[in-house]
């Protein structure tokens, strides 16, 4: 047998060796450091966990700030929001004023099996009517019981942390800045034009052509 054909059915060679017990002491090592240090494990649900403020836990709503503008259900990209209202007549506040007409909400429900959490109903609403909380136990056996309604919604605003403080070099607020504007001074009687004094009328001379 040629020194080729030889050296195809020899058997390969343990070049491990003891190479492998110092990886083995390594591992052992570390096990060990790793058992020393105390552990930051939540025992949850018997610990509340500590969620940052601004956690996407659920949606909730604040009935009387909503104006059924559906502006929230033709943003959101998975169509969870479902609005009905109706139009309610408002009788003039003063007599010979003009009636007014305001949206009424019968109902605001948001199918939760199929949002995504993305946030853009909220930034969309221009009346701040919805609103984040870091809740997130509303975990269901039945699907159907994530659609909630607005009396449900409702209820989450007491989970809403209140906003964070403004930074100190921070623009004032416009609402702030409107309050605090100095009220206009009142106008004479008669209104502008009597507070001008008379115009001087000069009379007009006509002078005679000499030819």
């Amino acid at each position: 047998m040629s020194e080729k054909h030889r050296g195809r059915h020899e058997q390969p060679k343990d070049t491990r060796g003891s190479g492998g017990l110092p990886g083995v002491l390594k591992g052992l090592a570390t096990t060990a450091r790793t058992a020393m240090r105390p552990a930051h494990t939540a025992e949850y649900p018997d610990v509340a966990p500590s969620l940052p403020p601004r956690s996407r836990g659920v949606i909730a709503l604040l009935e009387e700030n909503c104006t059924s503008c559906m502006l929230c259900a033709r943003e959101c990209p998975d169509w969870c929001i479902h609005i009905d209202s109706h139009k309610e007549t408002v009788p003039a506040p003063t007599p010979g004023g003009r009636e007014r007409q305001r949206n009424v909400l019968d109902r605001f429900a948001i199918d939760f099996s199929l949002c995504m959490y993305c946030g853009i109903c909220i930034e969309v609403c221009p009346f701040d009517a919805l609103f984040w909380s870091p809740q997130f136990e509303y975990a269901e056996t039945d699907i159907r019981d994530l659609l909630h309604e607005k009396e449900r919604l409702g209820e989450w605003m007491a989970t809403v942390p209140p906003p964070p403080a403004l930074d100190d070099k921070a623009a004032e607020p416009a609402e702030v800045a409107a309050a605090n504007r100095p009220a206009r001074t009142p106008r004479a009687p008669g209104g502008a034009a009597a507070a001008r004094p008379p115009r001087t009328v000069r009379p007009k001379v006509v002078r005679e052509d000499p030819t």
